[in-house]
């Protein structure tokens, strides 16, 4: 413990961003990474429980009292040794996690817990500016070969982790370019995606294949890998988005909100706007905000980042609506400490300006007279209890119109696109559409599935999670045994450093 009375002497601080008037008119990432003073500082601020409950928030078991014990200690190799040992992509995670680690912190029961998201960015960003980070070869390779069909964080991290088990593996992307959700779901203003070529670069050296435009069911033959491959990893994520069947739904000027995001990634990278995310081609055209009303439909991530994306374009309004209550200000009493908070939370895009409206249903899109989408139905609702269930009635007298140019639905995902490549595999499906697996495998003895196909809509640290665990499980498949770390245990793993 570098400083025990720390987290008395120091309160939270968190990264600096870049002003608003300043960031809305760029794509460059708001948040900065913390200075060294700022990071020992934060670092001081861990208390070394005796029971770490960040390490169960985590599900990657991230070691965070030790990491913070060799940020204090300016011992910058060992902090990123530590923070590898569990985390391949700590870049990832250190600007776009939600930071479930840090709603268990203990130190949050009756202080604002520990900056644990901005240490994980110090430390890796510290890493690759030190060049602790190496592409780091097999001792030794064992002639098997596996294919990863997908390369979101799910596909990323079992890629690393088997190759690291000495396998030759194979990494299959339809879209033009690694990253799958990472690259064409965030915003570059969240997550630019220099970082994701940084890291490709180094799993390229350490000999991992990538192919993108690999659409495996089209333009890659589903039998043909179960043929030459030893193993395939399911990790092609969640992709079939939740629609909105009301009167209206035919108008031109109501889209995914996935169509929207991943066009704006390929202006700013400079690539086509001909294909999205998924290899299929733009029917709609390109997709602007600009001097529009927007409606973004749905309360989530996903529509917070609709909603940075359109101050961006210069949109006329932006509106987001949500058919769920208001979250309360602080830690609900439903969540307890150390669970995940539900509470309101406002994102670097709702900062930039936006409208928020909850307990609102959408009833209806309406159009002119050419087709196109000018405004939207709504009605207030009012949430109740009965039996034991919340059910909503609508609010008399509260139907509206409201002005909208494009609405973007932002609803979150209901499972993997079946048709194509995962029936062709001939596997099967849980009761919610995702692909079974037991222990990662599927029916198919040699298919593993891991991530947002496996678990369902999910976060990218829960990604990374499910894919280093389901290399583990194709590594005993395919050897009998693994010596591949399984998820990390605070007291076992810390048995591996030496930290007199």
């Amino acid at each position: 413990m570098g400083k025990p009375t720390g987290f008395l002497e120091f309160t939270r601080e968190l990264p600096e961003k870049r002003k608003k008037e300043e960031r809305v008119k760029d794509y460059n990432e708001i948040e900065k990474t913390f200075s060294t003073e700022l990071a020992e500082k934060q670092a001081a601020r861990c208390m070394n429980c005796g029971v770490p409950f960040c390490h169960n928030g985590c599900p990657l078991g991230n070691i965070i009292p030790e990491f913070n014990d060799a940020v204090y200690a300016q011992d910058w190799a060992l902090a990123y040794e530590i923070l590898a040992s569990t985390n391949n992509f700590p870049e990832f995670t250190g600007r776009i996690c939600p930071a479930p680690c840090e709603s268990s912190c203990v130190l949050g029961i009756n202080k604002p817990p520990v900056t644990i998201e901005a240490i994980e960015r110090y430390i890796i960003e510290t890493a690759f500016e030190k060049g602790y980070v190496q592409p780091n070869l097999p001792k030794f390779r064992t002639g098997k070969k596996v294919a990863v069909i997908g390369s979101g964080p799910a596909g990323l991290a079992a890629a690393a982790q088997l190759n690291k088990a000495g396998h030759l593996v194979t990494v299959f992307e339809r879209a033009d370019a690694v990253g799958g959700l990472l690259r064409y779901g965030i915003p570059d203003f969240k997550l630019d995606k220099k970082v994701i070529d940084r890291r490709v670069e180094v799993m390229e050296a350490e000999g991992i294949t990538f192919k993108t435009n690999a659409n495996v069911g089209v333009n890659v033959r589903t039998k043909a890998l179960l043929e030459e491959f030893d193993a395939v990893v399911l990790s092609g994520g969640s992709t079939v988005a939740r629609d909105l069947p009301i009167p209206g739904r035919n108008l031109k000027g109501i889209y995914p909100a996935m169509e929207f995001l991943s066009q704006q990634n390929k202006r700013v990278a400079n690539r086509p706007v001909t294909v999205d995310h998924r290899g299929v081609n733009y029917e709609n055209g390109e997709l602007l905000a600009t001097g529009k009303n927007v409606i973004v439909i749905g309360g989530g991530d996903t529509g917070s980042d609709c909603v940075g994306t359109s101050n961006r374009h210069g949109a006329n309004s932006v509106t987001q609506i949500e058919l769920m209550p208001m979250p309360p200000k602080e830690r609900a009493e439903s969540t307890p400490w150390p669970h995940w908070p539900m509470m309101l939370r406002t994102s670097t895009s709702h900062e930039e300006g936006c409208n928020r409206h909850w307990a609102i249903q959408t009833k209806e899109f309406v159009g002119d007279e050419n087709g196109n989408l000018k405004a939207i139905k709504l009605v207030d609702l009012e949430w109740k209890v009965e039996n034991g269930r919340s059910i909503f009635v609508e609010v008399a007298g509260s139907e509206r119109e409201i002005p909208c140019e494009l609405a973007l639905l932002a609803m979150g995902f209901l499972h993997p696109q079946q048709e194509g490549m995962l029936n062709e595999l001939g596997v099967e499906y849980d009761e919610r559409g995702n692909v079974k697996a037991q222990n990662y495998q599927t029916n198919n003895a040699k298919v593993f599935a891991a991530g947002d196909m496996r678990r369902g809509q999910s976060l990218v640290v829960w990604a990374i999670s499910e894919g280093r665990e389901a290399a583990r499980a194709v590594d005993e498949y395919l050897m009998g045994h693994s010596e591949l770390e399984a998820k990390a245990v605070s007291m076992l793993n810390a048995q591996k450093f030496d930290f007199a």
